[in-house]
């Protein structure tokens, strides 16, 4: 049995019927073998609130509930799309959801994970917004709203911030690499796993005489499906 499966940025939608069905596929088969799967944010493109009834909240819910009643013990982070799960989408499916900065074990390396958009401290106005967004205030507000509401103001956000980012450049949108070190020294840890990025990748540094690894998953839909899984010994290969 594999020990851990990790995953980030399927962005599933009803827009992408085959990248939904990659993940159900995923679920039913190579994720049963695992003891546990890591979703490190953006599962969803887009996630409204709890109680959204339409495609591929149903089917994601059915394919994880699954999963966690074969015994793959499923561990989700917030995305900056899908910030939105909560208690009751973890309640339907038996998933668990993690800090935004979370250590965990992987064969006996202490890992940090993160979703990674907070690591791309230059996108100043995405940062701005993020607060926002995440202010506690604005979500209850958000959520009080009708479903239909809640829709036509995602798809709004989606449209303007699409059109923001590809206004920026490319070193902006990526990490920053202050970021990345004060987060690993933050948790005391030489590795760190994340995706948002869109540009998957295995960097690694050496600072204080220590080998540090960033490894950046790669998201869903131009890639077949990108999973990391970690052996006994807690290396990571796809």
């Amino acid at each position: 049995m594999t020990q851990a499966l990790f995953i980030a940025d399927l962005h599933l939608s009803a827009d992408r019927p085959e990248t939904l069905a990659r993940f159900e596929r995923f679920c039913a088969t190579r994720a049963r073998d695992a003891q546990v799967l890591y979703i490190l944010g953006d599962l969803f493109d887009a996630w409204i609130g709890d109680d959204d009834p339409q495609t591929p909240a149903p089917e994601v819910r059915e394919a994880l509930a699954a999963l966690t009643r074969a015994g793959t013990k499923v561990l989700i982070q917030h995305g900056n799309r899908d910030f939105l799960i909560g208690e009751a989408f973890c309640a339907s499916t038996g998933a668990t959801l993690l800090d935004e900065e979370s250590v965990v074990n992987v064969g006996g390396i202490p890992t940090l994970l993160m979703h990674g958009d907070t690591l791309c401290t230059d996108d100043l106005g995405y940062q701005q917004a993020r607060l926002m967004l995440r202010n506690p205030a604005f979500i209850g507000d958000f959520l009080a709203k009708p479903v239909a509401e809640r829709r036509a103001i995602a798809a709004e956000y989606r449209r303007q911030s699409g059109e923001a980012v590809s206004l920026l450049a490319a070193d902006i949108m990526d990490v920053n690499a202050d970021a990345v070190v004060a987060a690993l020294d933050r948790h005391n840890v030489r590795r760190l796993v994340h995706g948002h990025t869109h540009r998957p990748g295995h960097h690694r540094t050496s600072a204080g005489g220590e080998i540090r690894e960033r490894i950046v998953l790669g998201e869903w839909h131009s890639d077949s499906g990108m999973c990391l899984a970690a052996d006994d010994d807690g290396g990571l290969h796809p």
